[in-house]
């Protein structure tokens, strides 16, 4: 085997490797020979059957196989022994392939950057800090108490209005015929809550209890039953009571029915879950700031055949419909359009140069740190993606083993979240109370962006 390095950049190596007909061979003769104890054929014993007829009958099945160890162990070699650090799989391009002559493929590898990292200690960082106040917690009461709401009967004979509750029976048809699911008795509908298609509530607005109505609809075109989609509906529907809504009183009583003993337990409760809310968008806002600080201390050239890997994760997710890009995500793409244009294209192409990049000055400080995920961080990780399919948990256990890069993505936001709080730790956090509001508002701040360098190529901005 012979190993010939054929260029040399700042981030890319290229060999030209050449086994000779005889290593090939060699090679298959020993898989042959493995193959031979095993293998039985008329007249002889496994284990005794002559190579020349092996290599008859079983050399061209075995050449693939031998051919591609042959390339995976000289890959191997070549990165090895000239200590390389490898961004992605290497590419290889078969030259040649004879078999009385041998093989000549190129090898061509990225290499990972090397990164001097910003001493964690010098890190200056600013956590806006929200807290729970009384208001927030009679908001997120009053929003219970609007989802826990009854009603009562309307005694006075009125017509109904929007916010009324009517019950009525219905029985829709489409060009006269019946249509399944479109018939219903003693059907609670509150006026205004939308959820009946197209005008048919409004249409209700008015009625008074023993009238009978007719209203119809046109169903939208996005409609969930392709048959009724942008299709015309005739509605016979009877007003039988008409109901006003009730909210429950915001008392001990009301704590009671949702299980507590006092409004003061409830008050507490919903305190406490609206400060996670707080810290957990606070931590978020922390993580973004120390991205950007980590973007603005670092500048090193980062593999282009990652960056393209990710920018093409962005294009296709682009055009999965989505429209709005969170260029703080390290690992992979969030979200993206349907098209790009190519002011959309440089901008996705600038988040993929910052997370890249982010992500591999993440993955030094674990490195050099030996920050690893445990078995037992990832098996709770999985646990707890099980439990959110009740009854299919022995499905998502298997799925999950017998796919390892389903697990790498599950292992990757444990990985990323551990160098962060490492990094917290080691840097000078100054913390400052604002409203949510402003919290919020600082968490929807788009990162600096860099201007270009003095090298004309832009730095990393997204």
């Amino acid at each position: 085997m012979q190993i010939t390095q054929t260029k040399q950049e700042e981030l890319k190596r290229e060999f030209t490797v050449t086994l000779t007909a005889a290593e090939i061979d060699q090679k298959i003769n020993e898989k042959l020979e493995e193959l031979g104890k095993t293998v039985s054929m008329p007249g002889f014993r496994p284990g005794k059957v002559p190579m020349p007829l092996l290599k008859s009958k079983y050399g061209k099945a075995v050449m693939g196989e031998v051919l591609e160890s042959a390339v995976n162990e000289s890959t191997l070699k070549a990165i090895n022994e000239n200590s390389l650090r490898p961004a992605m799989r290497p590419k290889i391009e078969v030259k040649t392939f004879d078999e009385q002559k041998g093989l000549e493929y190129v090898m061509a590898v990225e290499l990972l950057p090397e990164i001097k990292l910003a001493e964690l200690a010098d890190l200056k960082l600013e956590k806006l800090e929200a807290k729970a106040d009384s208001k927030a917690v009679k908001e997120a009461l009053e929003r219970v108490a609007k989802a826990n709401k009854t009603s009562e009967t309307v005694e006075e004979k009125r017509a109904a209005k929007m916010g009324d509750i009517v019950v009525i029976d219905f029985d829709g048809t489409v060009d006269g015929k019946p249509f399944p699911g479109m018939k219903g008795g003693d059907f609670q509908l509150e006026l205004g809550s939308k959820s009946f298609v197209d005008t048919f509530e409004d249409q209700l607005v008015g009625t008074k209890v023993g009238d009978k109505k007719t209203v119809k609809v046109t169903f939208p075109k996005d409609y969930g039953h392709d048959k009724l989609q942008g299709v015309e509906a005739v509605f016979e529907v009877d007003v039988k009571e008409l109901r006003t809504p009730v909210e429950p009183k915001i008392d001990d009583e009301f704590a009671k029915k949702l299980g507590f003993e006092t409004l003061a337990k409830v008050e507490e409760v919903v305190e406490q879950q609206i400060q996670a809310e707080y810290d957990q968008l606070a931590r978020m806002n922390l993580k973004r700031n120390l991205l950007d600080v980590l973007d603005d201390k670092h500048e090193f050239d980062v593999p282009a055949g990652m960056v393209e890997a990710e920018f093409e994760g962005i294009l296709q997710q682009f055009k999965g419909g989505h429209t709005h890009e969170d260029p703080n995500h390290v690992h992979g793409p969030d979200c993206a359009h349907d098209h790009g244009t190519e002011e959309e294209r440089e901008e996705f192409h600038d988040i993929a140069v910052r997370r890249v990049k982010l992500g591999l000055v993440l993955a030094e400080i674990g490195r050099q740190n030996k920050i690893e995920v445990t078995n037992q961080e990832l098996q709770q990780a999985v646990i707890a993606e099980a439990r959110r399919y009740p009854g299919k948990e022995k499905q998502v256990f298997e799925y999950y083993q017998k796919n390892p890069g389903a697990l790498e993505a599950v292992k990757a936001p444990i990985y990323e979240d551990k160098v962060v709080d490492f990094i917290l730790e080691r840097s000078k956090i100054d913390s400052r109370q604002v409203s949510i509001d402003e919290l919020t508002k600082a968490s929807k701040q788009e990162p600096p962006k860099k201007a270009k360098s003095s090298s004309g190529k832009k730095k990393a901005s997204k």
